[in-house]
């Protein structure tokens, strides 16, 4: 890796922003400054390393972080729901450094062409091996949505990730969109592919008929004499964001009964430290730290904030650190416990970027991806377009790459208006890269992303929008059920995130004119997670993309993202105003 003096100075200041020592690097070349942003003193006898959302991202990528980030009620203003410059200022990271880059949207592109991509399998592997050297029994947790997110990981039903995270060494995880492979898909893997290697743990997953644990609510494992318990919560409402019938024989939800009975039941049994990794998402996560006691930190995903300090939550028992390590194998947390007279007295937390040129690949790994993409090569990187404006998917409200594919979804179906779900997971391009088959698989990727087309009436249209809105937008974290809000194109509206249930949505037009409640609209769509809509036998959405890039002459035009106008909401700290 190539550094100039700039370039040197800036990844110094990163690491003096978290930190490090600097002294021993001052007169250091520039590779050697690099590598010292990753030198981390241990701290304690306790480690775990985290990492969540990968979404089957084994290569590096580009990822744009949300500049919209809207925090509700009491959550306004507080982690996660700061972007840009102020998390960077709750941070203490300097603006324009290469941590600046992993956690911010800000001046994305520019900063992406500079730093280069993050993450990838192979970089990450070096990473963890290098913080499991300098902490011996740490164990690493990985806090699911691993097995989707890409065409090899929905072609191989996830083998290729399972592979990855043996190789990797994760010791433990839970899940969320792993349980889209269907039940007996994931219980092949945990009672195969994982027996005797990774724990599968969810307290909160139960049968159906019986209430019966369906895996190991919890794990104890001693770490360097220090009896540690580790719990698992899967995402509580998978049964509601994806389809039912993938689960249909298990129940969800938060239990946090459950987890406290868990919590109890751990130290009964000697836990001296009790860390939940959770699927929750980090507001339900932050408030269940409030409810229940006796857990030291909860280590989470779901929501892909990448948090570089953890939060901590006063509780009846005592305090709760809550912490989320990001998506897409950017990042990998570290949390070090000082356990002293059976408890923990101290902590230290690092959210590390894993920067794909700063860190040398794995050797091994690297063989395994290369090995394990080698059928498909030639697939994934057929070139549809070109793109003049730089594809990304994470915000609130839309981003370039859902535009993209609302877009095309109306043009080529004669859609008047089009819904695009609001996954968090897709990587993102920069302007003049081209738009790849591997790409818009890394967008659209799902069992069950069938193409829609609807007619629906205005009212049903205004039900719909209310209902994702409540989704994300209720006060009572206990309620958000699902991803970001559902990106439309051609139809505009207002939103009003702080109104009551069903008050939301209001002005909405197509084409500058009301819409009517009892007219009826074309509406296309993907990814339907009713029953009947995969027994329709419709195209995959990538099928149409693909056609409407192919009519594009190889070129795709900058995308401008249809977002409503907000009422009510502004100024936020979780908003970008400019």
């Amino acid at each position: 890796m190539n550094l100039s003096r700039r370039d040197l100075l800036q990844v110094l200041a990163a690491a003096s922003a978290a930190g490090l020592p600097l002294a021993r690097w001052a007169d250091a070349d520039a590779a050697t400054a690099a590598a010292g942003l990753y030198d981390i003193p241990r701290f304690g006898k306790v480690s775990f390393l985290h990492m969540t959302d990968c979404h089957a991202q084994l290569r590096p990528v580009h990822f744009r972080e949300p500049s919209v980030n809207l925090g509700i009620g009491a959550m306004k203003g507080r982690l996660p729901h700061l972007v840009g410059e102020h998390l960077l200022k709750v941070a203490g990271i300097p603006p324009g450094t290469p941590q600046a880059h992993a956690l911010t949207y800000l001046d994305f592109e520019q900063a992406a062409r500079r730093y280069g991509q993050l993450g990838g399998f192979a970089h990450l592997a070096t990473l963890v091996k290098r913080m499991k050297a300098s902490r011996p029994g740490a164990l690493l947790l990985d806090g699911g949505d691993t097995w989707q997110g890409s065409a090899t990981a929905l072609w191989t039903k996830g083998q290729d990730m399972v592979d990855a995270a043996k190789l990797l060494g994760v010791d433990l995880m839970t899940g969320h969109w792993e349980f889209t492979l269907g039940m007996e898909r994931v219980k092949e893997i945990v009672e195969n592919d994982f027996k005797g290697r990774i724990e599968f743990i969810a307290q909160n997953v139960r049968t159906a008929d019986f209430e019966d644990q369906v895996f190991k609510p919890y794990v104890l494992r001693e770490i360097n004499g220090v009896p540690c318990a580790i719990i698992g919560q899967a995402f509580p409402y998978t049964p509601v964001a994806n389809p039912r019938y993938f689960v249909a024989d298990w129940t969800f939800g938060i239990r946090d009964d459950g987890m406290q009975k868990t919590v109890d039941a751990a130290r009964a049994k000697g836990a001296q430290v009790v860390v939940l990794l959770s699927h929750n998402g980090m507001d339900v996560d932050l408030k269940m730290a409030g409810r229940v006691t006796g857990i030291d930190a909860i280590l989470g995903g779901h929501t892909h904030d990448g948090m570089p300090v953890a939060s901590v939550v006063s509780n009846a028992g005592g305090k709760t650190l809550v912490t989320n390590a990001g998506s897409n194998g950017k990042f990998l947390g570290v949390m070090d416990f000082d356990v002293r007279g059976g408890k923990v007295v101290d902590y230290r937390y690092k959210l590390l970027p894993v920067f794909s040129n700063m860190l040398p690949a794995d050797r091994e790994m690297d063989a395994l991806i290369t090995k394990v993409r080698a059928p498909y090569e030639q697939k994934l990187g057929q070139t549809l377009a070109v793109t003049e404006g730089t594809l990304y998917r994470r915000g609130n409200f839309n981003g370039t790459g859902d535009q993209l594919l609302l877009d095309a979804l109306m043009d080529v179906q004669g859609a008047q208006i089009a819904f695009s779900p609001g996954f968090r997971w897709g990587t993102s391009l920069l302007a003049g890269q081209p738009i790849t088959r591997e790409w818009l698989m890394d967008m659209t990727a799902t069992t069950y992303s069938y193409s829609t087309v609807t007619e629906m009436t205005g009212a049903t249209i205004k039900t719909v929008l209310e209902d994702v809105a409540d989704n994300l937008f209720n006060p009572d974290p206990y309620y958000q059920q699902g991803g970001d809000m559902v990106r439309v194109g051609g139809l505009e509206y207002t939103c009003s995130p702080l109104a009551g249930m069903g008050r939301r949505i209001v002005d909405m037009r197509l084409a500058g004119k009301p819409i009517e409640a009892d007219r009826k609209y074309k509406v296309a769509g993907w990814a339907p997670v009713s029953e009947e809509a995969r027994a329709a036998n419709t195209p995959p959405v990538w099928e149409l993309v693909e056609k409407w890039l192919a009519d594009r002459g190889g070129k795709v035009a900058a995308r401008q993202p249809n977002v409503p106008r907000l009422a009510g909401a502004l100024p936020d700290p979780g908003f970008k105003t400019a």
